[in-house]
């Protein structure tokens, strides 16, 4: 093995570390050597040195996460120029919809809620800023999956596939391509239980000089997004604020 390979391998290893600690929320090296298969003494020294940096607690021979990935999540949230543009802008349509309001972006092929913010009657699904979905399994991530380059969209769906998450998520390339398509003449997309099963999204892309930036979805129960007129209240105040982004994007300071 090259120093450069056992240095990555180092690394990986590290991270499937810190994934772990995530699943079962503390560990001591024992628990961490028999999930990983690895010597206890190798998972002492991987704890130990990550507790070192400061992204690991150890408590009293347990091991778990800090808080200061939330430091770090926090600092790279507010340092996105499309987050700092559209906050006021979320929080107000919230406001005025009494619904859940979420900003999304694509990385790595999946869909990562940047930030949400809540109306007065939302509802309570228990995401966070930094949560990953798949995009071809609710309306924000299809808007961005139609809006992307063809080619971005071609990998994505090649690399990413099309799970199913519950009996309404669409599985067929076919099928998910003609709604794309669908999407793109709209200029929005709609649908319900294909991520969870009485959730509903309607969300349109922010466009800006014709790039991609992200998405905003107004997320709603299944029984109320459903409703058509209630659909084209949410879509105008929807654009409405998109509109606003937008322009705050291109030429605000």
């Amino acid at each position: 093995m090259t120093e450069r390979t056992s240095a990555m391998s180092s690394v990986l290893r590290a991270f499937t570390v810190l994934e772990t600690l995530w699943e079962v929320n503390s560990a001591g090296p024992s628990e961490i050597a028999a999930r990983l298969d690895i010597p206890k003494s190798t998972a002492h020294v991987y704890l130990r040195t990550l507790a070192e940096t400061g992204y690991v607690i150890n408590d009293g021979g347990e091991y778990r996460l800090s808080y200061r990935f939330l430091t770090t999540g926090s600092r790279l949230k507010h340092r996105n120029s499309l987050f700092q543009v559209a906050e006021e802008f979320l929080k107000d349509l919230a406001d005025r919809t009494g619904e859940l309001v979420s900003l999304v972006v694509e990385q790595s092929g999946q869909a990562v809620i940047l930030h949400k913010t809540f109306g007065d009657r939302s509802l309570e699904l228990g995401i966070y800023s930094g949560m990953t979905t798949p995009l071809h399994t609710n309306a924000t991530g299809k808007v961005i999956l139609a809006y992307l380059p063809d080619e971005r969209t071609d990998e994505i769906i090649e690399t990413q596939g099309l799970a199913r998450v519950t009996d309404e998520t669409i599985t067929d390339e076919a099928v998910l391509r003609s709604e794309l398509d669908e999407i793109r003449k709209r200029g929005y997309a709609v649908d319900w239980n294909q991520q969870v099963i009485g959730m509903g999204i309607i969300a349109a892309p922010i466009l800006v000089e014709g790039r991609l930036d992200g998405a905003v979805g107004i997320v709603s129960p299944t029984g109320r997004i459903r409703n058509d007129r209630y659909q084209r209240t949410l879509l105008q105040k929807l654009q409405e604020t998109i509109d606003s982004i937008s322009i705050k994007y291109r030429y605000g300071t």
